[in-house]
């Protein structure tokens, strides 16, 4: 029975990754990468400093000390030229002591619009934990093409906070 059900879920595991790299499933595409492997680009200098030492690629991380709550701009994009399209921002986080929560923060900014945020409120870290990929979506629809978009990481309290290997990834809206 046991060697049934083991055959019956590599089976499932095998349909279902066989499905997801179909010829008709949308593909993600990274659009901009920052890897973060020195100080260069980042706009927010205060509180940050380069960590050599602790990294998710062993190329070294941004390390962000905060003693209260704060935002820390990390880059913007310029122009991207993308619409009709479902675009993520992802990164690698890890938290030490944070008192409150951390999460990601994208703003898309619409020439003769204005800017609007998303947020990566439905899974915030807080306290300690190790390297996880955090993220949030924001859905452009036909015609809606921003002209810079501006990428944060938000410590709403205090504590020590790395990111590393910052992606914007272009998906399908559906």
């Amino acid at each position: 029975m046991k060697v049934r059900i083991t055959v019956f879920l590599l089976a499932l595991a095998m349909s279902l990754a066989l499905t997801g790299c179909s010829k008709n499933s949308p593909q993600a595409t990274v659009i901009k990468k920052y890897p973060v492997d020195s100080m260069e680009g980042i706009i927010t200098l205060s509180g940050v400093q380069f960590d050599n030492d602790i990294s998710s690629d062993g190329k070294g991380s941004l390390k962000i000390t905060a003693t209260e709550p704060t935002v820390v701009r990390l880059f913007e994009t310029g122009d991207i030229d993308i619409e009709n399209a479902r675009l993520d921002y992802q990164a690698r986080v890890r938290t030490e002591g944070v008192e409150g929560r951390v999460f990601l923060e994208m703003w898309c900014n619409f020439p003769g619009k204005g800017e609007f945020f998303s947020r990566g409120l439905e899974s915030p870290l807080s306290g300690t934990a190790e390297w996880t990929t955090q993220g949030t979506p924001f859905f452009l629809q036909k015609g809606e093409n921003p002209d810079n978009i501006k990428l944060n990481v938000v410590i709403d309290g205090k504590g020590t906070v790395w990111i590393d290997d910052i992606r914007l990834i272009k998906g399908s809206l559906q």
